[in-house]
């Protein structure tokens, strides 16, 4: 009697459960919600595996995630019939992902090195936290957890709630307006509308998102939010900056030694939020000095006209139509500056 008790118990809660995520389901999809996957170490780690890949029909690409939002992965595979592995990271330093590639014996191919300067020239710790423990994931995973990551990529292709960046409990609840107040530390947020990520880790607005100024604002705010905070940081010593120099020629000249390719990018942003860029870190400085010490090619933004001049629609990303743009613009640059060749492009000359 007591086992059919249980029983009874155990299928009501399963109806309950499976009839509460139904219903969120339907509701986020009544909301416009389109799937997006997780972009932890897992996915990270899935396209990490990529990069032994042949040079000639691979390009492997790091920074942060202006490289994410502002490359069209569609776009790239179209025209240069590479596959594009993409190892950059949301608000995060690339350069332990740099050297992790160096360190990589077996790494080889073309590596494309996008630059925000004010994360790639930065030795905060919670700049290099993601990077840092997605690498140590990749070379510390079991089978346990890749056979996880392989069951769980079709859920998240079909079910949207199971984003839990932002529809987890723990996501709405940080939603929650709590002012802050002295010992409590209230980080902005970011509307799901801004990032939804696919499977390749490709980021992108929704088209929600560039038509509303609200949301754009709200963006705007979180991009102001951190720069009256970078404002009140210590400025990083000469001798700081001189050993990031360093390390990166050290780990650019390993993977050069190895027959493979590096050049660097810098990608749009606009408005205030490039003029505070531009001020901070001045071009001879930083970028100039950055292609000088590594003797490596770069393509800044404002060097050609063809890119120059992109509206952000928060100041820092492309849009997803002026995505696909700057890409092909981006291609014709690597082709008919930089020498690259694509053999298999569908739009080669």
């Amino acid at each position: 009697m007591e086992n059919k008790s249980l029983l009874k118990s155990a299928i009501l809660m399963v109806i309950i459960t499976l009839c509460v995520v139904l219903c969120w389901e339907i509701y986020l999809r009544n909301l416009g919600v389109n799937n997006s996957y997780d972009d932890g170490p897992p996915l990270w780690s899935y396209s990490r595996e990529k990069v032994y890949q042949s040079p000639s029909s691979t390009v492997v690409f790091i920074g942060s995630s202006r490289n994410k939002y502002d490359l069209d992965i569609a776009t790239w595979k179209n025209q240069t019939g590479f596959d594009a592995v993409q190892l950059a990271i949301e608000g995060s330093c690339p350069r332990p992902i740099l050297e992790d590639l160096a360190n990589d014996p077996n790494f080889k191919g073309k590596l494309i090195i996008d630059v925000t300067e004010g994360l790639f020239f930065s030795n905060a710790p919670p700049n290099n936290e993601k990077p840092i423990e997605n690498i140590k994931y990749y070379h510390d995973r079991t089978p346990a957890q890749q056979a996880s990551f392989v069951l769980n990529e079709p859920l998240e292709s079909f079910f949207v709630f199971l984003d839990k960046d932002n529809f987890s409990l723990n996501a709405k609840m940080d939603e929650m307006e709590i002012p802050s107040r002295p010992g409590v530390f209230m980080m902005p947020i970011f509307p799901w509308e801004f990032n939804r990520n696919t499977f390749d880790r490709q980021s992108a607005m929704t088209k929600d998102f560039v038509t509303d100024p609200k949301l754009c604002d709200q963006v705007k705010g979180v991009w102001h939010f951190f720069s009256e905070m970078n404002k009140h940081a210590p400025r990083m010593p000469e001798k700081g900056l001189n050993d990031i120099f360093k390390s990166v020629k050290i780990a650019i000249d390993k993977i050069k030694s190895r027959g493979g390719e590096v050049i660097f990018v810098r990608t749009p942003s606009s408005g205030p939020y490039y003029e505070g860029e531009n001020m901070a870190f001045p071009r001879e400085k930083y970028w100039n000095k950055l292609l000088q010490i590594t003797n490596c090619p770069g393509i800044h933004f404002k060097d050609y006209p063809a890119i120059a001049n992109f509206n952000c629609p928060e100041f820092s990303h492309l849009s997803p139509a002026d995505a696909k743009i700057f890409t092909q613009h981006f291609i014709e640059i690597l082709k008919n500056e930089k020498g690259w060749e694509f053999p298999f492009s569908k739009n080669s000359n």
